[in-house]
């Protein structure tokens, strides 16, 4: 394992200023997102969308990382030029989604479990020499009655943890992702209690794995209402809760923390990002890796015509602007309004 390689990768990602674009839909999600648009997923479909957001001018100065699905990073441009070099190519590191999907954990209602270890060393290694220079593991954890369980928290920490260790095995930074659904109605301080024991679990795992904090990044959920929550919190809420969680839990040593959307509107998680940048310096930089906070405008923007690529290119490039202000503390509503 080269440490120092390592840290100088999670390091460039979280650079100030910058985030990951998540392009790793699984093949059931794109087709979900494609089904909002009327445009039938295929091979076709899915790399000309990719290149799409890939080929965006100036995309590079707000976007640091982009993470593929395992067809996606097999893919070229209509250039012909591979994914990964097309990023390499605009100083966007490439990263693969290497886990199998989140399936029931079984004696367990309600919970689930990650799969994907099986054969994840071979797989890296294959990673690895398609260019990948970090990747990604997401575990989910559903806020219930009753739930989550101790050993539905333990259990998939300890995959997390045997994750990232392969990872780095493999001269791969991980990026740790255990998500915390904003699916019910529980309120802040009760996602806040949730987020904390899982981030404690995480860490612990990592630690017995011998991870080298300072070669990972952390992808979590914000502190945050649950969607269905009559009493919703503000960005200031959101922010106040999250940090001050996460000092409790995450150690100094982790580079960065790159949020995931979730469920929240393309601006509500720009807002939320800026209001805990707004509060200070952290011990960590506090990034973003979103999904569909980025893509859903530029989708809706491209309908799968070849004629509206360089309008779902401006409004890509509109929220990794937005994303890449929000960094900084220095986002507001008027750069929505200066689009419009």
């Amino acid at each position: 394992m080269d440490k120092q390689r390592l840290a100088e990768i999670a390091q460039a990602i979280v650079q100030p200023g910058k985030g990951i674009l998540a392009a790793d839909e699984s093949g059931g999600t794109i087709k979900k997102r494609f089904d909002t648009i009327g445009v039938a997923s295929t091979e076709e479909s899915r790399r000309a969308y990719r290149d799409l957001l890939f080929s965006t001018e100036g995309a590079e100065a707000y976007i640091s990382g982009g993470i593929l699905f395992d067809e996606t990073i097999r893919q070229s441009s209509h250039q012909d030029t591979p994914f990964v070099r097309l990023l390499a190519d605009k100083g966007i590191l490439p990263g693969i989604k290497v886990d199998k999907g989140a399936k029931p954990l079984a004696g367990f209602a309600g919970e689930k479990i990650t799969e994907g270890l099986d054969g994840l060393r071979e797989r890296m290694a294959e990673y690895r020499e398609l260019g990948a220079k970090f990747a990604k593991w997401r575990a989910v954890i559903t806020i219930g009655d009753e739930i989550p369980t101790r050993f539905c928290l333990e259990a998939n920490a300890r995959a997390l943890a045997r994750y990232a260790a392969l990872c780095q095995e493999a001269g791969i930074v991980p990026i740790v992702e255990p998500e915390v659904l904003m699916d019910g109605r529980h309120d802040i301080s009760r996602c806040r209690a949730v987020t904390a024991e899982t981030l404690q679990r995480v860490y612990d795992a990592l630690f017995e794995h011998c991870v080298y904090l300072e070669g990972t990044l952390l992808k979590p959920n914000m502190v945050i209402s649950g969607q269905d929550c009559p009493q919703q919190a503000s960005a200031e809420q959101v922010a106040e809760a999250t940090v001050s969680c996460f000092r409790q839990v995450v150690p100094a040593a982790v580079p960065g923390i790159v949020f995931l959307s979730g469920g929240q509107s393309s601006e509500q998680a720009t807002e939320n990002l800026n209001a805990m940048n707004a509060m200070g310096t952290h011990p960590w930089e506090l990034s973003f890796s979103y999904g569909r906070a980025l893509q859903a405008h530029a989708l809706q923007a491209w309908q799968g015509k070849s004629d509206n690529i360089a309008a779902a290119q401006r409004a890509f490039y509109h929220r990794a602007k937005c994303n890449g202000a929000a960094r900084a503390g220095t986002y507001s509503r008027a750069m929505e309004e200066t689009a419009a």
